[in-house]
């Protein structure tokens, strides 16, 4: 575990809490939605230390997934048209916005995808990513899962690359079985 906030932490508070933790220094945080807030953060953690800025902007790809789309900041929306509708919650209301956040951040010009469905795919983040490390440009892939709905939130994110790093674990789907797992106990 990297950090742990109070537990009696709103969503918001939380996403603040891990912004000021972990970055600090970036505007754009705070117009963002929380689905981007949170796969934003996560990917500012898991890239902290790594030298994937080395690679050009087309190497670096993105694989995620969830639940609910981006049902949480829809219904947002949708609560706002009664009276104005807020087009800084508009520009949120699809959930491959995340990934666009993420490579404005970083740079990241490489194919991206977002799936949605009822449980982590294992099998999924395991076989398109290595699909797409094989068959085009990219040498480096954001992988994972990035669900919020109202306060139940949950970031599962690793980075898969064709270069063999020392403790690197292979992309299996029972590798991805096993840590998801583990997260979760």
């Amino acid at each position: 575990m990297l950090w742990e906030a109070d537990s009696a932490l709103e969503l918001p508070e939380f996403l603040r809490a891990g912004y000021d933790r972990f970055s600090g220094q970036y505007p754009k945080f705070h117009k963002m939605d929380a689905l981007s807030k949170l796969g934003w953060l996560a990917a500012e953690v898991l890239l902290k230390d790594t030298d994937i800025h080395l690679l050009s902007p087309e190497q670096t790809g993105m694989v995620l997934s969830n639940r609910s789309s981006s049902l949480d900041t829809d219904l947002r929306y949708y609560a706002t048209v009664k009276d104005f509708a807020s087009p800084a919650l508009f520009v949120y209301t699809l959930p491959n916005i995340v990934m666009g956040e993420i490579s404005i951040r970083h740079g990241f010009k490489g194919e991206n995808t977002f799936f949605v469905s009822d449980v982590f795919d294992t099998t999924l983040m395991s076989t398109y990513p290595a699909q797409l490390l094989a068959e085009t440009p990219l040498q480096a892939c954001i992988c994972g899962w990035v669900e919020v709905m109202e306060q139940q939130y949950e970031a599962v994110l690793f980075l898969v690359e064709n270069k063999q790093r020392n403790n690197a674990i292979p992309l299996t789907e029972a590798a991805l079985s096993s840590l998801y797992q583990q997260k979760n106990s």
